[in-house]
This record gives C-alpha cells, sequence and structure tokens, in this order.
C-alpha cells in the first residue's frame, strides 16, 4: 500500500492512487510522524478523497485571487460586490487552508454573520462567493472536491413603491440636474447604472425610441423604449442642452452623474416621505406598467425583467389595490338583480 524512506535526515512516504505513485516529504525526521501521514493519504486514497502536498498548499487567498481573476477576465460588472463578500470571508478564512475551509465551519460562519445582523441575502452572496471559489479551484485541479456549501432562506418580496404624489414631492426637493433623470427612471423602469450609462448614440430622436445596449444592461441584453408623453419631453430637453464634449444624456456640467444618495436622502427628508430606496422607482414602474393595462410580457420586454419570477416580486399589490378591489367587487354585486332567475322544475311525480 505504501512505504516510508529516508532522504538525508527527512523521512518520505511514497503510496500508489489511481495506478500511480506519488512521493511526498513528511518534512519531519520522525519515522513515526511519517508513517502517520502515510496511513492518512492511504485512508483518503481509499475514500476517493485524497488530499496531496499541492492541496493542501491551497489557501483561502488562493481562491479568492483565483476568484477576482476569473471576474476580471470576464468583465463581470458585479465584481465590487464580489470584493465585499470576500472582505466579509475574510474575517474568518483569511488564515486559512483551503482543506479545513469544512461545511461546519461555513455553517457557523453563516450563523455569526446572522448574529452580527447581516441580512440572509447578504450572507448568500457571500457564501456563494465562497462556493464559487471552490468550484474553480476543482476545475483547475487544484482541489479534488469541494465542501458543501448550504444557501439560507431569503425573503424576496419587494415591498418598495412609490405613490405619484410622493413622486412629485421628492422630485421638486431634488437638484435640478437630477430632476429628469430621475423622472427618467419613474417612468422607464430602468436601473439607475442604465440610466448613467446613457449616451446619444443610444438615441434615435427622430424615431423617439431607445435602445439599450446589450453592454450596458445588467442581464447582458439590450432592449427598446420607445419615446412618449413626458418621457419624450425629457429626452426633447436633454437634447436642447446637449455639450458635443459630453457622449452621456444625463450628466452634470459635462461630466457623468456620480453617486447622489445623499441629495436623494435630502429631498426625502425635505418632502417628509421617510425612507424611500432609489430602487423604489423600478419597482413603482412595473407595478404602473401592469395597472395601465400593459400585457406583462410588454411590461417585462420594457423593464429588462427576464424571468417571470422576478418580475413577480416587483409587481406588488398593496392594500390600496386591495381595497380597490374589494371596492369593485361590492360594485359588481350591487349591480346584480335581487329577483332570483331560478325557474323551479315541475315536479312530475306521480301522486
Amino acid at each position: 500500500m505504501g512505504r516510508v524512506f529516508k532522504r538525508g535526515s527527512v523521512y518520505w512516504i511514497a503510496y500508489c492512487y489511481r495506478g500511480k505513485e506519488h512521493r511526498e516529504s513528511s518534512r519531519s525526521s520522525s519515522e513515526a510522524q511519517a508513517l502517520k501521514l502515510l496511513k492518512q493519504r492511504i485512508g483518503e486514497a481509499a475514500n476517493g478523497k485524497l488530499v496531496g502536498p499541492v492541496e493542501e498548499r491551497v489557501t483561502f487567498e488562493d481562491l479568492a485571487d483565483a476568484l477576482l481573476t476569473d471576474y476580471e477576465v470576464n468583465r463581470l460588472r458585479s465584481i465590487r460586490s464580489v470584493r465585499l463578500s470576500i472582505k466579509h470571508l475574510r474575517t474568518r478564512f483569511a488564515l486559512d487552508r483551503a482543506v479545513d475551509i469544512t461545511t461546519e465551519r461555513i455553517k457557523k460562519y453563516a450563523a455569526d454573520r446572522q448574529r452580527q445582523g447581516a441580512a440572509n441575502a447578504s450572507i448568500n452572496r457571500e457564501l456563494a462567493a465562497l462556493k464559487r471559489m471552490f468550484k474553480l479551484a476543482v476545475e483547475s485541479g487544484r482541489l479534488r472536491y469541494a465542501p458543501h456549501i448550504p444557501l439560507l432562506e431569503e425573503n424576496n418580496t419587494r415591498e418598495g413603491f412609490v405613490d405619484h404624489g410622493v413622486f412629485v414631492a421628492l422630485r421638486d426637493h431634488l437638484p435640478q440636474y437630477l430632476k429628469d433623470p430621475i423622472t427618467f427612471l419613474y417612468l422607464s423602469g430602468w436601473r439607475v447604472g442604465e440610466m448613467k450609462a446613457l449616451e446619444w448614440r443610444d438615441v434615435d430622436v427622430a424615431g423617439r425610441v431607445v435602445r439599450l445596449r446589450p453592454s450596458v444592461s445588467k442581464n447582458k441584453d439590450g432592449r427598446v423604449l420607445p419615446l412618449s408623453g413626458e418621457l419624450r419631453e425629457i429626452i426633447e430637453r436633454a437634447n436642447a442642452n446637449r455639450r458635443l464634449d459630453c457622449p452621456y444624456v444625463f450628466h452634470l456640467d459635462g461630466q457623468p452623474i456620480g453617486d447622489f444618495k445623499r441629495a436623494w436622502a435630502t429631498a426625502c427628508k425635505r418632502a417628509g416621505v421617510g425612507k424611500v430606496l432609489v430602487h423604489d422607482l423600478r419597482r413603482t414602474a412595473v407595478r404602473n406598467m401592469v395597472r395601465a393595462g400593459i400585457p406583462d410580457r410588454v411590461a417585462m420586454a420594457l423593464s429588462g425583467h427576464k424571468t417571470r419570477s422576478v418580475f413577480d416580486r416587483y409587481n406588488i399589490v398593496s392594500e390600496a389595490d386591495l381595497a380597490a378591489a374589494a371596492e369593485r367587487l361590492q360594485a359588481h354585486l350591487g349591480a346584480q338583480p335581487v329577483q332570483p332567475k331560478v325557474t323551479p322544475i315541475a315536479d312530475h311525480r306521480k301522486s
């Protein structure tokens, strides 16, 4: 099954796995330590989970570096999010070998993150990053197997939306350069990043249409947004103020629109509407499309939702919707005739 031999003052072991002899230094001058390592390797080989010297040298940092490289090579736009996930994972696993990151330790990590107040969705993004690390290591042959990484249950229901009156109040308190871009989001259902990246090469003013490039879209699918009503007016105002030195439709003095969280928070406070998220505008746009009678399939094409499940999470039902439905039901029942239309069946039985 194997053997122990000496090279200089250090004992080495040799063992067979899948028809090939493997030699490995025990890094010890103790024959007992070498025998112990040999028994460990033989046991791993018998179970099909051999951890050799190459695998033992793979660390968490090696896994993290490979994941970041994968994101950079494939130009994945979520690299900022994965960097944050690695930052959290590093607090627990930074000094560990990959083979020491077990399922039980991963479960404990998730439980500790919950106690710290992290949401299940955030923890799952971190676990997904860790799972991807191990998958890449297995695919590259650096590891033979990966630990099971269970994900947590999430409540994916989206609850935030903005009534039209609240939106108007918010817009009135925004800086002038943000009013049209924010209204564009409210009417189109586009994501903030898609709005910021919109360039004049994407706009057909004469044809009254905007085309979102696949490279800008989150799901890498392009889509078309017809321009009518207030959307058309927004683009026409932007075109009137267009700068030849700036390719962007929405900008601030020729520079791309940056982070406007502070301006948004200030507008919310001055409007007295409490905490409203910018992303609530996207949910509201989807909800408004459906309430306006636009078929779901068309609404999904306009907003850029690829799957029905995600679209349904944005198509929210509020208490006002339920109240309106109840009123329509009562109106329908009230319009029904009071007298029954049931005609008694004659009794033909013989007495």
